[in-house]
């Protein structure tokens, strides 16, 4: 099996592309093998994992942290993925890049510390998966609208479906 794993626009960013193994009986894809990430010159140390469940037009995020890793998946469906450097030593401060993620495609997108994340969903349903390399602690968690203009992000709807937290975010 193994990945392939590709650089993206925003530094430290990588897009992971799982082998998928199908055949008359469907299709089988290992997810995560810590001695491929090794391979890779990706050594993290996950130590949770969470799904999420959304319907079509759900907008979560954009979150983030100083300290974690995230390896981010779509099981089910297809997602509007968004990362944006919130770094602000970085030369690529408030860059942002998106990716279409989907059951199909498999490919999984490796976030950095310091980079915000959001997706939207575009089919009916999805499950999102994500490996963290550090346990929730909200007293880290930071986040910034999904539709601040300083960042100025190109999302494919209008008015999204968010929860009270995510709209309550201020402006930058």
């Amino acid at each position: 099996m193994g990945i392939t794993v590709e650089n993206t626009e925003l530094d430290e960013v990588r897009i992971i592309k799982p082998s998928i193994f199908e055949d008359h009986r469907g299709l089988y894809v290992e997810t995560y093998n810590k001695q491929d990430y090794e391979k890779n010159d990706l050594k993290i140390n996950f130590v949770r994992d969470d799904i999420s469940t959304s319907s079509k037009n759900v907008l979560r995020g954009i979150h983030y942290d100083d300290k974690t890793w995230k390896l981010i998946h779509c099981m089910y469906g297809k997602i509007y993925f968004v990362v944006v450097n919130m770094k602000k030593e970085s030369r690529q401060y408030l860059k942002w890049q998106s990716f279409i993620l989907t059951s199909d495609n498999r490919h999984q997108v490796l976030v950095p510390p310091g980079f915000g994340n959001g997706h939207l969903v575009l089919s009916n349903e999805c499950i999102f998966h994500y490996k963290m390399s550090e346990y929730y602690d909200p007293e880290n968690e930071k986040g910034v609208r999904w539709d601040d203009p300083k960042i100025n992000i190109f999302w494919p709807v209008k008015n999204p479906i968010q929860s009270k937290k995510d709209i309550s975010v201020k402006y930058l």
